[in-house]
């Protein structure tokens, strides 16, 4: 393209122009990397990590995608095949899934053609242009019984969801020797609304002190960036780009152990707001899926490679939730 419209100026004589447009074309970054679920929570950090850091990006999502990203429907085979063949990515990063339990348990087929045959496809296509792909997976593949996990033990979903991304797992190293599994806990990060994270979604109880609010103190959870994991996914991708053995199974998680309440509890503290309100319910939960008592994550393997990024919560946690911090005098005292 940039070549037909320079033979059009070339007539024109404007050299100007010309040096301009092939300046241009030098400084598109030779290295390609391909997101999927780009317009989510984790899609949208891991975008900006890449773009941010010399690598032509191309961003793919379904509901929300237009303008910025590609629009496609990740269970059009055909679709898939055209944008990986076009595009010919060197890394394929997948963080498109549903990964909402209780919403699995009730929508299993959809879950399932998403989190395993989506993926499954996904990773034969990456391997026809030997592209490297990294499988964004969870810490709910283990039952919580005996953490630390390491990448080598064996895995017992709880839940339907854990058990379609355990499926997800198989079926892109099935289909893709080249492959990444990354593991990953409970996410927060820059969120576009509150209910995108399980975190966020609990600051309007935080906030509204004026009605008490149960809270699970029974889970413990190690919640982690959004910005972490994509600096994680960089990072592998560029390892892998100089040595071919990175691929198999990773893990990476924030190191802060926290239960729901104690989350709450921070999140309070961070913002100078009250927590009297919060009320720690240490019971196990008895409505919806199962969930794992505490699903740790040993990160060691990635740290041996220096790999890895971790924001302190409270920190994170601020800069994540102040844009929705009802009181305005809070954001003039805490932030200014």
């Amino acid at each position: 393209m940039i070549s037909q419209a320079a033979n059009s100026l070339c007539a024109l004589a404007v050299p100007e122009m010309l040096l301009e447009m092939e300046q241009e074309d030098v400084d598109v970054p030779s290295r390609r990397v391909l997101i999927t679920g780009a317009t989510g929570l984790l899609g949208r950090a891991v975008f900006k990590e890449f773009n941010e850091n010399n690598w032509n990006t191309v961003g793919c999502g379904y509901r929300r995608a237009q303008p910025r990203f590609e629009h496609i429907n990740l269970l059009d085979s055909i679709a898939v095949h055209d944008i990986i063949h076009d595009f010919q990515p060197h890394v394929i990063v997948h963080c498109a899934a549903e990964r909402r339990p209780d919403v699995v348990e009730g929508q299993p087929d959809a879950a399932s053609q998403l989190n395993v045959a989506a993926s499954a496809n996904l990773a034969k296509e990456a391997a026809g242009v030997r592209a490297f792909l990294i499988y964004i997976s969870t810490d709910y593949v283990f039952d919580g019984t005996s953490p630390p996990y390491k990448e080598t033990d064996v895995p017992n979903p709880l839940n339907l969801y854990g058990k379609t991304k355990l499926e997800g797992e198989k079926a892109v190293l099935e289909n893709n020797e080249d492959t990444a599994v990354l593991r990953i806990p409970v996410l927060y990060g820059e969120v576009e609304r509150l209910e995108e994270s399980a975190v966020t979604v609990m600051f309007d109880k935080v906030q509204f002190s004026n009605k008490s609010a149960n809270m699970d103190h029974w889970q413990q959870r190690f919640p982690t960036n959004v910005k972490d994991v994509a600096a994680v996914c960089r990072q592998l991708a560029e390892k892998r780009m100089l040595d071919p053995s990175i691929k198999g199974t990773f893990h990476w998680s924030g190191n802060e152990q926290m239960t729901k309440y104690e989350m709450a509890c921070a999140i309070a503290d961070a913002f100078n707001l009250p927590s009297s309100h919060l009320r720690p319910i240490t019971d196990s939960p008895v409505v919806g899926a199962l969930r794992p008592k505490n699903a740790q994550l040993d990160c060691s393997k990635l740290e041996m490679l220096g790999i890895g990024q971790r924001t302190p919560f409270r920190a994170g946690i601020r800069e994540s939730l102040w844009p929705f911090l009802v009181d305005k005098r809070w954001r003039q005292t805490v932030f200014h």
